[in-house]
């Protein structure tokens, strides 16, 4: 009889672990995100108490991470594009929540549209090999490439989101909405609006079973941001979360006949501040800046904000003067101790980090600081206690989430793992493969 060397019958028993045989369903993969969920939420839930069997059980029956290293920055959309990706910011094109836009023009416009997405995804891979995706409120996804879409955006704050969100999805959601209620506003991003999305989540799973899917859950990271983390209010917001991935793992099961695979993910972590850092207030007291009327006139340097951190931008990339200034500007603030900064870094070392490719500054605050607005006043002020993130991914309360389980999926602790992995190794699970990816395959033999 043949013999295989050791690594490839590993490699093709792993295979045929996951793969279905004839007759059989193929696998379906849930992709679940929820918004800066840390590690020790799960992996230390009885330390705060918590009630949260299901994720516990995600963790528990495969594989996780100790931690994963996020993006620069480690903001919301960056951070789900390259989840999706396998490539860092500087390559996909999603480099901060927002573009940069520093005279207001786009009205807090952020980055929604997945045709702004430079690389392939796992939306694009499974579509394109026919197998059937959705998607419900995942960040960057209007106009994504899923049979059945929801995306996430948002404008007014009003009921008129409602329609936005109607008239950019997929046509299946105002037959969902006679049977199930009105689904949540974009700009709702509380437990309720979870919930509510939800609802939609697991109808979808249960009437088109999807072969890739994801859906995505933010009212942790908007109570965070409100309470800080591990708060009682946070943790009870969490317990809440639970339950909706209980919900969806059984619909997801039942779709597949059982063979669903369950990926949980979050994007970062979140840091407790109480001061605030204005940016904005030290470049227009150094010439950089002209505001009138609370708006901005005119700039040669401007901060581009991101929660912990600040890309600076310069009008003219050419300037030398003003790079000067700006370095000049920066060396004084971070030889202040007081000042809340902890970090500059160079346009060379933000593009070896993969961010901001057009930056000629990255500045990264300390624990406790975040970016704050205004074009007068102190440079460091006191603030309301809040939640942060957005710092350096070298930050350890940055760290994301990574918990899959399923059939086949062994039973392991990985240690830290690369954000930009993730995508090739549920790839690999839906039999593709996404050869753009920067990362691994988390599950490939050693």
């Amino acid at each position: 009889m043949r013999r295989f060397p050791s690594g490839l019958r590993v490699a093709l028993l792993w295979l045929l672990a996951i793969w279905p045989a004839p007759g059989q369903t193929r696998p379906a993969v849930l992709l679940i995100s929820i918004d800066s969920l840390m590690p020790d939420y799960v992996l230390q839930a009885d330390r705060y108490g918590l009630h949260i069997p299901n994720l516990r059980r995600v963790a528990e029956e495969g594989t996780y991470a100790a931690g994963v290293k996020g993006v620069v920055p480690t903001v919301t959309y960056p951070s789900h594009t390259t989840i999706l990706s396998g490539v860092s910011p500087a390559k996909h094109g999603i480099y901060s929540n927002h573009p940069f836009d520093p005279l207001g023009k786009n009205l807090d416009g952020w980055y929604w549209y997945a045709e702004d997405i430079r690389v392939p995804t796992l939306w694009d891979i499974a579509s394109a090999a026919g197998l059937l995706t959705v998607n419900v409120d995942w960040p960057v996804s209007v106009g994504a490439r899923a049979a059945f879409n929801i995306p996430q955006v948002w404008r007014a704050g009003t009921e008129d989101d409602r329609k936005l969100i109607r008239a950019l999805s997929t046509p299946l959601l105002r037959d969902l909405e006679q049977e199930l209620g009105p689904y949540a506003e974009g700009s709702n991003e509380d437990i309720a609006g979870d919930e509510r999305r939800a609802r939609f989540a697991v109808r979808l799973l249960e009437r088109e079973k999807p072969n890739f899917m994801t859906a995505y859950f933010t009212g942790l990271d908007s109570e965070q941001h409100k309470s800080g983390p591990f708060s009682a209010e946070s943790m009870a917001v969490l317990e809440r979360i639970d339950a909706v991935v209980g919900r969806l793992r059984a619909a997801a099961e039942g779709a597949s006949g059982g063979r669903a695979i369950i990926c949980v993910v979050s994007d970062h972590g979140m840091v407790r501040t109480d001061k605030t850092v204005n940016l904005v207030s030290a470049f227009r007291r150094a010439g950089l800046m002209t505001i009138e009327g609370g708006k901005v006139k005119a700039w040669s340097a401007a901060p581009w904000p991101n929660g912990g951190s600040a890309a600076i931008m310069l009008r003219d990339p050419a300037d030398r003067e003003t790079l000067l200034n700006v370095r000049k500007l920066l060396d004084r603030l971070a030889g202040d101790s007081s000042s809340g900064v902890r970090r500059v870094l160079d346009a060379g070392e933000i593009r070896a980090m993969g961010g901001f490719p057009e930056a000629a500054f990255l500045v990264d605050l300390k624990p406790g600081y975040r970016i704050g607005g205004g074009a007068q006043g102190p440079l460091v002020s006191a603030a309301k206690p809040a939640g942060t993130h957005g710092y350096l991914p070298s930050l350890a309360q940055m760290n994301a989430c990574f918990f899959l389980a399923g059939p086949g999926i062994p039973r392991r602790a990985l240690g830290e793992i690369d954000m930009r992995s993730i995508a090739p190794t549920l790839a690999r699970l839906l039999g593709l493969q996404i050869s753009t990816a920067e990362g691994r395959d988390l599950l490939a033999p050693d």
